[in-house]
């Protein structure tokens, strides 16, 4: 290599296991990212740190599980989704390392207070909102503090053109470029041109049409950002990770709406930690400092992306985190090197909406091992007030002014459902509970379970 690696971080938003050709679906047309993972590694136990949205960009870029990180929900409108002060981002780190640093997209770590700003997050440079959601035509953005009404163009290619534009004033010198594209996430939008490819097929309802149009566009706009790369002559320096937030959102099960489609027959969907909600594809390329053309079958979670990247780019100390605020992630460079295999990992996922509850929607991975405590629906549902201030959020961003600092919703849980255990070697689609027939791993993974959990709201509470 001729210098320090650049870093291009694309994340796309609620795109599933099954949404890309390079992960088995025959008749989606993503050619860019089949490209980069015919080139690069692709990650087949990939693992997302939360089944949704803005607690799972925490734990991305903190290397930390996403509760100790004060990012627990996805509603801004409560600071719900708000990366506390106190932690230190990959962009901080790689910023303080002389790398130039930009997001452009979708933030969804604080959205009403300045203190949570991009800008203070460690990214010199931004364009996006920093909330959950936006139309994709009738665009309100946020660019480095200044607002920015929709000009015609496609929400997508706004994002790809700031990326590219970074790219060209800033390939000189080692940067950091975070591409958060919101595609496919609702609002379902794309150019019909986009979409008319799979409504001829006859095959998928009108929203999965549209939702595959999205995700071609996005594909397009990768393909740019890579043309960029080749054309200034830093794709070998160049470390290009694609991944996706959580799993797909399918909505209804039935009829035109539906968004239920291939998703590697894994169980479940966004917000579920069933395999469905929390496995999500990753591609890494990396032509000057790894081997292409590989699968890696080993886990590799959100949290290691931190301190892999640091141990990539040589940030002195990088590795091991910032100093008070021990990671979560290992570097698994060896690893996607072919360097050497992982261990017996444990991950552990917990989420429901307002505050946390231990019994509701967690999971624990030890080895081929799975533990899940499933979801309390009491638990998981969201008031009607929340709802309407997230809508005004979106498209009527100058009527709110504060967050609401009321007391959360009233409600009364049931007693929670008993855990199940799934050998995902033998069953990767969970569909055969053992808990029954042995009794004392789930004892023993329920304790680690709580002990964890203790841990990291410990740490919440703190923040």
């Amino acid at each position: 290599m001729s210098k320090r690696p650049n870093i291009v971080l694309i994340l796309a938003d609620d795109m599933g296991y099954g949404d890309l050709g390079a992960f088995g679906n025959p008749d989606v047309r993503t050619p860019h990212l089949d490209r980069l993972a015919s080139e690069g590694v692709t990650l087949t136990q990939h693992y997302s740190a939360s089944a949704v949205c803005a607690p799972a960009r925490a734990g991305l870029l903190t290397g930390r599980y996403p509760h100790r990180t004060g990012a627990i929900d996805t509603l801004e409108g409560r600071g719900l989704d708000r990366l506390a002060l106190r932690e230190v981002t990959l962009a901080d780190m790689l910023k303080a390392d002389g790398y130039a640093t930009g997001l452009f997209g979708k933030w969804h770590l604080g959205a009403l207070d300045p203190a949570y700003h991009p800008h203070r997050r460690g990214f010199d440079e931004f364009a996006g909102f920093r909330g959950g959601w936006q139309d994709y035509w009738e665009w309100n953005l946020d660019v480095n503090g200044s607002a920015r009404k929709a000009d015609g163009r496609y929400l997508t290619d706004v994002f790809t053109d700031e990326a590219v534009g970074f790219i060209e004033r800033h390939h000189h010198e080692p940067f950091f470029l975070h591409v958060a594209y919101n595609a496919p996430h609702t609002p379902l939008q794309v150019p019909d041109d986009e979409a008319d490819p799979f409504r001829e097929t006859g095959k998928y309802h009108e929203a999965v049409s549209i939702l595959y149009g999205m995700n071609r566009r996005m594909d397009k706009g990768i393909g740019r950002i890579l043309e960029t790369l080749e054309r200034y002559g830093i794709a070998e320096d160049t470390i290009v990770l694609f991944t996706s937030d959580n799993g797909p959102q399918f909505g209804s099960e039935l009829g035109p709406g539906s968004l239920k489609r291939y998703n590697g027959h894994l169980n479940r969907q966004k917000g579920s930690v069933y395999e469905g909600g929390i496995r999500v594809p990753a591609i890494l390329r990396w032509p000057g400092g790894m081997t292409g053309g590989r699968q890696v079958h080993d886990l590799v979670h959100f949290t290691d992306w931190l301190p892999t990247l640091l141990s990539a780019a040589e940030v002195d100390g990088g590795a091991d985190g910032p100093r008070d605020l021990p990671l979560d992630g290992e570097d698994a460079l060896p690893l996607l090197r072919g360097e050497r295999g992982a261990a017996n990992p444990v991950r552990l996922w917990q989420w429901n909406r307002y505050t946390p509850v231990a019994s509701c929607n967690a999971a624990m991975r030890e080895g081929p091992w799975k533990l899940i405590r499933p979801s309390i629906p009491e638990a998981m549902t969201v008031s009607p007030e929340d709802l309407a201030m997230d809508r005004r959020l979106k498209y009527e961003p100058d009527t709110v002014k504060d967050m609401e600092r009321g007391p959360e919703p009233g409600r009364t849980l049931p007693d929670p459902p008993p855990p199940l255990l799934f050998h995902l070697e033998e069953d990767p689609y969970e569909l055969h509970d053992r808990a029954e027939s042995q009794p004392d791993r789930v004892r023993r993974m329920q304790a680690e379970l709580d002990r964890w959990f203790d841990s990291v709201e410990r740490d919440r509470r703190a923040s």
